[in-house]
C-alpha cells in the first residue's frame, strides 16, 4: 500500500495519470488564491515533506523490527528513515525536474520566477522535515528515559495489548530478519553493522516501539486538529490549499491509518480489511452513510413530489403544452418587436457545449468575439441559449453581463477582464472541502431563502464560482422571468439528466412543458422524454431555485461535484447535461419543433450557432501497440472515446429531419476550439506555442495559464474567423425585405 501511493504520485507527475483531467498540472503548477508562484510551491513542498515522514513513520512501526541492529543505536528512527530515503529523494528530484520542464516549455516562466518557485518547494520540504525530526529528536530522548526509568510498570499495566503486540514482533523479528551488512549513520557514512548490534534485547525493543507509536499519534493527532481547524474557516480563501496539496494530505493520512491499521492486526490485516469494507457496504445500504447534497432554494421539508409515470403524463398533458405556448409566444412577439416590421430577422439558436472550465473561458471568449464582430445582433437576434456544463455557465456569466450593461453603459461586456474572473481556480476550494468536509467536518450549515442546507462540496462550487464572478450570478430562477419575458435577453434552458431513468429535467424561468412535445402524435407508446421542472416541483417552491443551483446540476462532474438529489419520492437524482446532449442542439431543435409555424412565418429561418471546446471532424486515428488489457477493454473504451462523436451524428440527422418540416432556411456556424489550428497557422511567431507541446486545454475546473492562452487565441484561427464573418453576414442589415420574401 505504501509502494502503491508513490507510484501513484510518479504517475501523476510525470503526465501519466489524469493527463486529460488536467491532473498532473495542480502539481506542475500549483495555484494558491489564484496565483502560481512562492506560497503554492512552499504549501506543496511542506505536504509532500509530510507525506514523506508518515511513510517514514509507518514503514518504521510496521516493519522496523525486521532490522534489530537498528533498536541499539542511538536515534533509532532517524538512521532508520535516513536509510529509507531512496524513493522520496527520487520522487522530490524528479519533481523538481518535471517541474523545471513544463514551467520552460508551456508558461514561458522566467529563470528568476522558476528559481523561486523552485526555492519554494524546497524550503517547504526542508522546513517541515527538520520541524518534525527536530521534535522527534528529543521527545525520543525524553521518552525513552521517561519509558525506562519511571514508567515501565505503568505500561506494562495500561498498554498491555501495545506490549503483546510488540513481543509478538519481536518474536517474528527473530525468525525474519533482514540481512543488512551496512547502513548510512547519521553522519552520512556508510557504516558496517557489528555483530554486537545485532542484538535486540526485550526491553529495548519495547521502549522503542512505545516512543515511536507515542510520537506516531501525537503528529496524527496534531494533522487531523490542524485539518478539522482548517475546515472551520474554509470559506476564507487563505485556508483553501492547493488541490494537489489536499490531495497530498489525503494520501498521508491514509498512510498514517492503514500503517496502524496494519500493526495491530498484523497477518490478519487484509482479512479484518475485507470484513470492514463489507460491514460499511451493508450500513451504505441500510443509508447508515448516504448523504444527500441538495439544490439549494427548495423546500426539502413539505411532503415530496411523486415521482411516476402517471404524474409525468399528467403534467405533460395537452393543456399544459398550449397553455405553456401561448405564453412563450408572448416572449417571440416581443422579440419580434425589436426588429422593423419590414425586415423579417434570423433568429439564432445558441447552443454551447459542456467540458468544464475550458469550456466556460472558451464559450464566454466566443460569445464576446461573435457578438462584437456582429456589431450587438449575436444576442439582440439570439432567442435561446441551450447546452451543457462549463458552456452554460459562460453563457450564463456572459448574458448576465450583457443584461447589466442595458441599464448601465460603464459595463464593458466585451473586456478582457471577465475571461480572467471565468478563468479563476475553481478547484482548489472544491478539492479542500472534498477533504475537510465530505471526509471530517460536514456539520456547518447555511440558509438560504429561509431553509438550512449544508455547506458541503456543492455549496463550495456555488461560492467559488460566486466569488470569481463578482456575485452577479447570485439570483434566483425566478429573476430572469421578467428580463427574458420583455426579450431583454435570450431564454435559457438547461437539461440535465435524471439518473433513474434518463430522462430530462428542464430547468427553465418559463414554464416549457412543449419541450416534451412528440412529433408524431399519432402513435400514443411514446416514451416522454422530460420533466418540467417548475410545474414538477412547484409545492417545493421551484421558482425559487438558486439560478447556480441550476447550473451545478447541469454541471455535475464525476466524482468533483456531486449529484444533486431533489425533493421527490422516489428521489430523483441528477447528472450532468451532457450525457444526453453535451452540445445542446437536440433541445434547440425541440423548441424550433414546438414554433416551427410562428418562426416560418415571422423569420428569414433560423441560425444554429454552435460554441464548442471540442473539434467536430478531427482526424481519425488507428489503435496500433494495443496491450492484452488494452485489446479486451477496446469495445468498451471507443464507446467512451467516441461519446461526443455519437452525439454529433445524432443531433445532425435531427437537423436534417427538421428541414423536412421546417418551412424556413436553417444554417449552422460552428465555432471551434482546435488548439492545432492555431499552432499550425502561427509557428513563425515568436510567442506561438510550439508543436509538440500542443495540447487541448484538460477537462478540469482549474486551467493552466498556458491553457487560457490557448483558449483565447484560438478563436483568431482561420475555421473561426471564417464562421465567424458567415454569422455576420447572416445577421447583416443588408435584409431582405418581406414582401420579397413572401413573394418568392
Amino acid at each position: 500500500m505504501l509502494l502503491l501511493c508513490w507510484v501513484v504520485l510518479f504517475a501523476i507527475i510525470s503526465g501519466n495519470f489524469g493527463n486529460y483531467l488536467g491532473i498532473p498540472y495542480l502539481f506542475l503548477d500549483p495555484v494558491y488564491l489564484n496565483k502560481v508562484n512562492f506560497s503554492g510551491f512552499f504549501i506543496m513542498g511542506v505536504t509532500l515533506a509530510g507525506f514523506s515522514i508518515a511513510f517514514h513513520i509507518t514503514s518504521y512501526i510496521t516493519d522496523g523490527h525486521r532490522f534489530s541492529f537498528i533498536g541499539v543505536l542511538p536515534k533509532p528512527f532517524t538512521v532508520f528513515s535516513l536509510n529509507n530515503s531512496i524513493i522520496p529523494f527520487i520522487f522530490l528530484f524528479s519533481y523538481v525536474v518535471y517541474i523545471i520542464q513544463y514551467q520552460v516549455s508551456n508558461e514561458f516562466i522566467t529563470d528568476d520566477l522558476l528559481f523561486k518557485n523552485l526555492l519554494g518547494l524546497l524550503s517547504g520540504y526542508v522546513i517541515m522535515t527538520l520541524a518534525i525530526f527536530i521534535y522527534l529528536w528529543f521527545t525520543n530522548n525524553d521518552i525513552f528515559k521517561y519509558v525506562v526509568c519511571k514508567v515501565d510498570e505503568k505500561l506494562k499495566q495500561n498498554i498491555k495489548v501495545t506490549r503483546a503486540s510488540a513481543m509478538k514482533k519481536l518474536n517474528i523479528a527473530k525468525k525474519k530478519q533482514i540481512r543488512v551488512d551496512s547502513y548510512l549513520n547519521l553522519d552520512f557514512e556508510a557504516r558496517k553493522v557489528d555483530d554486537s548490534e545485532r542484538f535486540y534485547d526485550r526491553n529495548t525493543i519495547l521502549q522503542v516501539f512505545d516512543q515511536n507509536h507515542f510520537n506516531l499519534v501525537i503528529i496524527e493527532l496534531l494533522i487531523l486538529v490542524l485539518l478539522l481547524l482548517m475546515g472551520i474557516f474554509r470559506d476564507q480563501e487563505v485556508f483553501q490549499l492547493p488541490a494537489a496539496a489536499s490531495f497530498v494530505l489525503l494520501l498521508t493520512i491514509f498512510v498514517m491509518f492503514s500503517g496502524a491499521f496494519s500493526y495491530w492486526f498484523g497477518s490478519w490485516s487484509p482479512t479484518i480489511a475485507i470484513i470492514v469494507l463489507l460491514i460499511v457496504n451493508s450500513l451504505v445500504k441500510e443509508g447508515m452513510f448516504n448523504k444527500t447534497y441538495k439544490a439549494f432554494g427548495l423546500d426539502y421539508s413539505t411532503q415530496l413530489a411523486s415521482y411516476n409515470l402517471q404524474r409525468i403524463n399528467q403534467l405533460n398533458s395537452k393543456t399544459n403544452q398550449e397553455q405553456d405556448k401561448r405564453e412563450t409566444l408572448k416572449i417571440l412577439d416581443t422579440w419580434r418587436s425589436k426588429f422593423p416590421k419590414e425586415e423579417k430577422p434570423r433568429m439564432v439558436f445558441l447552443c454551447v457545449s459542456g467540458g468544464g472550465q475550458r469550456a466556460a473561458l472558451w464559450t464566454l471568449n466566443a460569445l464576446q468575439k461573435a457578438d462584437s464582430t456582429t456589431e450587438g445582433r449575436l444576442m439582440k437576434n439570439t432567442m435561446l441559449i441551450t447546452g451543457a456544463s462549463g458552456g452554460l455557465i459562460g453563457a450564463s456569466y456572459y448574458r448576465e453581463l450583457y443584461l447589466r450593461q442595458l441599464s448601465d453603459n460603464t459595463i464593458d461586456h466585451y473586456a478582457k477582464l471577465y475571461r480572467d474572473k471565468i478563468g479563476s481556480d475553481n478547484l482548489n476550494a472544491i478539492i479542500f472541502s472534498l477533504l475537510m468536509n465530505d471526509a471530517f467536518v460536514g456539520m456547518q450549515k447555511f440558509k438560504y431563502n429561509g431553509y438550512e442546507y449544508a455547506k458541503d462540496r456543492g455549496y463550495t462550487f456555488e461560492q467559488q464560482l460566486n466569488k470569481n464572478t463578482e456575485f452577479i450570478l447570485d439570483k434566483k430562477l425566478i429573476d430572469y422571468r421578467k428580463p427574458e419575458r420583455e426579450s431583454k435577453i435570450p431564454m435559457m434552458i438547461m437539461a440535465p439528466t435524471i439518473i433513474n431513468d434518463g430522462r430530462k429535467l428542464y430547468i427553465s424561468s418559463q414554464h416549457i412543458s412543449y419541450m416534451m412535445e412528440t412529433v408524431d402524435s399519432t402513435y400514443t407508446g411514446e416514451k416522454v422524454s422530460g420533466v418540467e421542472f417548475l410545474r414538477f416541483f412547484k409545492e417545493q417552491e421551484s421558482e425559487e431555485l438558486r439560478f447556480l443551483s441550476g447550473l451545478r446540476m447541469s454541471a455535475t462532474f464525476p466524482y468533483i461535484t456531486p449529484n444533486i438529489t431533489l425533493p421527490s419520492e422516489p428521489p430523483i437524482e441528477i447528472m450532468d447535461a451532457g450525457i444526453t446532449d453535451n452540445f445542446g442542439i437536440s433541445d434547440a431543435v425541440r423548441f424550433l419543433f414546438a414554433f416551427k409555424d410562428w418562426i416560418a412565418q415571422n423569420t428569414r429561418g433560423v441560425v444554429f450557432v454552435s460554441i464548442r471546446d471540442s473539434e467536430k471532424n478531427g482526424p481519425i486515428s488507428k489503435e496500433t501497440n494495443l496491450s492484452l488489457f488494452e485489446r479486451f477493454t477496446l469495445p468498451i473504451s471507443s464507446i467512451y472515446q467516441n461519446f461526443e462523436s455519437l452525439q454529433d451524428i445524432t443531433n445532425d440527422n435531427k437537423i436534417e429531419y427538421a428541414k423536412s418540416w421546417f418551412k424556413g432556411e436553417i444554417e449552422r456556424v460552428d465555432i471551434q476550439y482546435i488548439p492545432q489550428d492555431y499552432a499550425k497557422e502561427n509557428l513563425s511567431t515568436s510567442d506561438s506555442l510550439r508543436m509538440e507541446n500542443v495540447q487541448r486545454a484538460s477537462l478540469s475546473w482549474r486551467l493552466t495559464g498556458r491553457e487560457k492562452r490557448s483558449l483565447i487565441e484560438n478563436i483568431h484561427t482561420k475555421k473561426n474567423e471564417e464562421a465567424l464573418q458567415k454569422l455576420k453576414n447572416l445577421l447583416s442589415d443588408n435584409s431582405v425585405p418581406a414582401s420579397i420574401l413572401v413573394n418568392q
